[in-house]
């Protein structure tokens, strides 16, 4: 992505380009809906479009097969097929797609979310979809993305008849596009809530177990067995939500309570370490230094001063 950034960083001192369609100027405008195969244009121009923003123009950009770097204002990223990019007006994004990456453009204009005859539930979720840029991304057998491919093949196949008349066809096409988008993306954000919900009530439940057992030297599948998890997940858990695994937050509860019992209770820490499960006061020695730094009577000495002096 050091090409757009070094890109961007020569744009700073003149506009960002404007088109229409890429390449095009905002003058040129087709209608209030166009779509186009992203080879189609990404060929001429070795499958590299530079960063740029449309004025007015909504664009959806489905990836049905191969891969795209892209930028979107201040995000970078690389995203597989499938995948939807959603980009609203004004929008800084480039893209570097893989060679023979294949897929549709949908763009639409202002005018086509004001004026067309969309139901009210469509118009709404085309609305809340372009509220922001974003990436939708979907597992490569998932249903939605399946149809949504089909309707995008469809909407092109519609676009690209000749006709003599006006055909309402592609309208109702697009505008199922960006319902089943609207839908996917607000099913994904849901489902992520609950995901996220059900880690953080494992991580409450996992502590909880923690507290009680500490003391005991539960090893980590102890405590996973007994949530009705496996070790590898419960670790996921931990990873994504405490930036550690589990191991390290029985660890950091252990080393709390050595931390705490070392500065209030007089007891030699060879008695402390046996009330803290240590078999081995030497062994607690070592795993305490190595977790701050100090050994149990440094670190006793250091903050007893600190105590006193209070």
């Amino acid at each position: 992505m050091n090409k757009y950034n070094a890109k961007l960083k020569k744009q700073s001192t003149a506009a960002i380009p404007a088109f229409a369609l890429y390449g095009e100027s905002v003058n040129e405008l087709h209608g209030v809906l166009h779509i186009e195969e992203i080879q189609s244009r990404s060929r001429l121009y070795q499958w590299e479009i530079d960063p740029h923003v449309h004025h007015g123009l909504y664009q959806v950009v489905w990836l049905h097969g191969g891969k795209a770097e892209l930028v979107l204002d201040n995000v970078h990223d690389t995203v597989n097929a499938p995948a939807a990019i959603v980009v609203p007006p004004r929008v800084v994004h480039g893209f570097h797609f893989t060679p023979e990456t294949m897929g549709q453009v949908l763009t639409v204009s202002a005018q086509f979310l004001a004026e067309s005859d969309m139901l009210v539930e469509s118009a709404d979720a085309a609305h809340k979809l372009f509220s922001a840029s974003r990436i939708i991304r979907f597992a490569p057998d998932a249903a939605d993305a399946s149809r949504i491919g089909s309707l995008m093949k469809e909407l092109l196949n519609e676009f690209l008849m000749p006709t003599d008349q006006p055909s309402p066809i592609p309208a109702w096409l697009a505008q199922s596009v960006l319902w089943r988008l609207a839908r996917s993306h607000a099913l994904g954000q849901l489902h992520a809530s609950e995901r996220a919900h059900q880690q953080h009530a494992i991580i409450t439940r996992f502590l909880s177990l923690v507290e009680h057992h500490f003391l005991e030297h539960w090893p980590i599948q102890r405590y996973a067995a007994e949530m009705g998890l496996t070790m590898p997940r419960l670790n996921r858990i931990t990873q994504s939500l405490c930036r550690c695994n589990a191991l390290e937050l029985v660890h950091e509860r252990l080393t709390k309570e050595a931390c705490r019992r070392l500065i209030y209770i007089a007891a030699p820490a060879a008695n402390l370490a046996a009330e803290l499960g240590f078999d081995d006061p030497a062994y607690f020695s070592r795993f305490f230094k190595k977790r701050t730094g100090k050994s149990p009577k440094q670190y006793r000495k250091m903050n007893q001063v600190v105590f006193e002096a209070k």
